[in-house]
């Protein structure tokens, strides 16, 4: 049996659960590190600030462009 495709590339949080507002709340992203096997985000609570989670991608891009000098990497 052939394996299906993929229907999501890759889930993007709009609203998590913050422990300090004790509610479900919007967050933002930010990212935190650019590493050779991709980059770490961090999610804070839009209202608070507080961080709520966080998330890796395994897209390199941006650690190749820094590698060879170009501009620093784009902000999603």
């Amino acid at each position: 049996m052939a394996e299906a495709p993929s229907q999501y590339g890759s889930f993007e949080a709009s609203e998590l659960f913050c422990a300090r507002c004790r509610q479900s709340r919007p967050v933002r992203r930010y990212l935190l590190l650019v590493l050779p096997t991709g980059n770490k985000y961090d999610y804070r609570c839009a209202v608070c600030a507080t961080s709520v989670g966080s998330k890796m991608d395994s897209d390199s891009k941006d650690f190749q462009a820094l590698l060879s000098g170009q501009a620093s990497p784009a902000r999603r």
